[in-house]
This record gives C-alpha cells, sequence and structure tokens, in this order.
C-alpha cells in the first residue's frame, strides 16, 4: 500500500516536472521598433520574417511584433535591450552612440558610399570591432542592414556645403550634425518619426534620413528638394535587428538556433530591398513633385572635406580607437 501510495506521489511529482518543463519551452519573446508597420517599410518586414520563421521552426518559440514606436520610444530601445525589457529591436545602431560612443562610426559621413561597399564593410575588420561592442554591452545581432540615406530641405536643394547655411536641419547623429553645423547649419534633435511635424511645424526647415524613413514617414508632403543616393552617398546608416543577450541566453538550443536562421533569412530579404529602397524613394519623390537631384564627384569631395574637419577630427579626438574604426572603414574597397 505505502509502495503504490509512494509510487503516485513519484508519478505526480514526475508529470509535475515534465509539465513545467513543457511551460518553461514555450516562449513568447517581444519586438519593437519605431517604423510604420504593415505599410512596406522593409525595416519592419525583416523583423515580421523573424517572426514568421521563428513560428514556422515548431520550437515552441513566438514572436509578437509592436511597430511604431508603440512599446518603447526610439531612444529607449537600446537600454530596455540592454536590460532584457524587450527582446528584440529594428534599430538604428547610432541612436546608442551617447551610450558606446564608437557606434557614431555606423552613422559617418562618406564611410560607405555605396551599397556594394556596405556589403562588404559586413565582413571587414571595422563592423568586427563594432559586433564586439555590441556584445560586450549585453545585445547581439541577428540580422545586418545598412540604408542609404538622403537630405532634403522646405527651402531649395542642397548641394554644396554652402547650401545648408543658415538651415535648421534634423540631424540623424552627431557625426552628421557635426558636419552640417561646421557648414553652418543649426541641429533640430528629434528621431525620425517625428520629423514630419517638425519640418510641418517649422522646427526644422531640412532633414537627414534613410531613403525607406524618407517614404514611410511621408516627408515628400513637406519638402521641396531632395538630394538622394546616387553614386556619391554621403549617408548610410547600419540599421540591424538587434536581440537582448539575456533574453537570447534564456533560449533553448533549438530556439536559439531557429532564431540565427530566421535572422540569416532577413538579411538575406533586406540585401535585396536594399537599393530598391533608393529607387523607390526617387519615384516617390518625383511622383509627388519634389525636385530629385545627386551629388558629383565634385560636390561629395566638398563635404568629404567639411567632415574630416569636424565629423572625423572629433570622432578621432571623443573616441579612443575612433581613428583607427574610421581608417579600418575606410580601407575596405
Amino acid at each position: 500500500m505505502f509502495k503504490l501510495k509512494h509510487l503516485g506521489i513519484m508519478a505526480a511529482l514526475v508529470a509535475a516536472v515534465v509539465s513545467g518543463s513543457a511551460l518553461a519551452a514555450n516562449v513568447t519573446l517581444r519586438a519593437a521598433h519605431q517604423f510604420p508597420g504593415g505599410k512596406g517599410d522593409a525595416r519592419d518586414e525583416m523583423v515580421q520574417i523573424i517572426a514568421r520563421e521563428a513560428k514556422a521552426a515548431n520550437v515552441d518559440l513566438e514572436i509578437q511584433v509592436y511597430p511604431g514606436a508603440s512599446l518603447f520610444k526610439p531612444n529607449e530601445q537600446w537600454n530596455a535591450l540592454v536590460n532584457g525589457q524587450l527582446d528584440i529591436s529594428s534599430f538604428p545602431l547610432d541612436y546608442a552612440s551617447g551610450k558606446v560612443r564608437a557606434f557614431g562610426a555606423t552613422l559617418m559621413p562618406g564611410l560607405v558610399r555605396s551599397h556594394e561597399r556596405a556589403a562588404r564593410l559586413n565582413e571587414s575588420k571595422f563592423m568586427k570591432d563594432i559586433k564586439a561592442k555590441i556584445e560586450k554591452a549585453g545585445v547581439i545581432v541577428l540580422a545586418d542592414a545598412w540604408l542609404a540615406g538622403a537630405v532634403a530641405s522646405k527651402k531649395a536643394c542642397i548641394r554644396t556645403p554652402a547650401d545648408i547655411k543658415g538651415l535648421k536641419i534634423r540631424s540623424a547623429g552627431p557625426t552628421f550634425a557635426a558636419m552640417w553645423q561646421q557648414a553652418g547649419a543649426s541641429i533640430v534633435s528629434i528621431p525620425s518619426n517625428e520629423v514630419y511635424n517638425a519640418l510641418q511645424t517649422g522646427v526644422a526647415e531640412a532633414t537627414d534620413t534613410s531613403t525607406g524613413s524618407f517614404v514611410s514617414f511621408r516627408i515628400y508632403e513637406q519638402v521641396k528638394c531632395i538630394t538622394a543616393p546616387g553614386e556619391n552617398a554621403l549617408w548610410f546608416m547600419y540599421e540591424p535587428v538587434l536581440m537582448s543577450k539575456k533574453a537570447f541566453d534564456k533560449l533553448n538550443k533549438n530556439q536559439q538556433a531557429a532564431l540565427i536562421a530566421a535572422g540569416k533569412k532577413s538579411q538575406d530579404y533586406f540585401a535585396k530591398e536594399a537599393k530598391g529602397l533608393d529607387d523607390k524613394m526617387v519615384k516617390t519623390f518625383k511622383d509627388n513633385n519634389v525636385e530629385v537631384v545627386t551629388l558629383t564627384p565634385a560636390e561629395y569631395d566638398a563635404w568629404i572635406k567639411v567632415a574630416r574637419e569636424s565629423s572625423y577630427a572629433g570622432f578621432a579626438k571623443e573616441v579612443p580607437d575612433g581613428k583607427q574604426l574610421i581608417d579600418d572603414a575606410l580601407s575596405v574597397k
């Protein structure tokens, strides 16, 4: 009788443990970003791909996606990832350059210039060092993404440094802000999802941002001219899909493998889309009667001269390995 009772208790305990393990294996992660959802923004789609692939892997893993800054404000996302409050985000890394100053190298005037070079940068010593700093902070990269960008104005086309003098410009990060200021502009510091209202109300007269954001945030409704990337793109920004290391380490091996595979699919998708984002921006702005121009090599060089005196010099002075990071990036052929 005692043995039967004992066996019954043991069976119940085993069942409880098995049940508990099953419950522990069912994981729901939260992904959040600032970009519009369901409107064809490639960064949202990158996160959606990871969510779909993770679910299809049948490893008891689901990802809930919160677009449009609905869960965290843009500048709060980095700390949330580091602390484990947020699991996944499509995140412009330069937004965290106040926390890790070296991240400013991922939005540095003239450091990338083309999509082909961006792809080569991903495999470089420069990016290995950047990713080591990301991981040291408690975050990992699921998918790489470099977005080309542009500069647009409510006043007139911005081709040369003289064209920006006196303008109130929203700048995506401190390195571009330094260059614009050196050329005589004043800086408005706001995230990309607030640019439309700033232009509409006159808080800003010009803005730089990615080609994807220029379309998804409908900036074409507020500007007269845009300087598109073309062959001489000043503006490139690293906007990877990131994951909290705390969240990743809690997953079992199958779930981790599923996320890594999903990240690869997401990255491959974006690599095919990247140049198309620029073409879509040009077409959208032309369709909305906005003048579209690109920089000549001479105009590009004039901006690089200003950048070397401001963005590059300041970065090398403020960041312990800043000059080395810039040199490593520029050495990529």
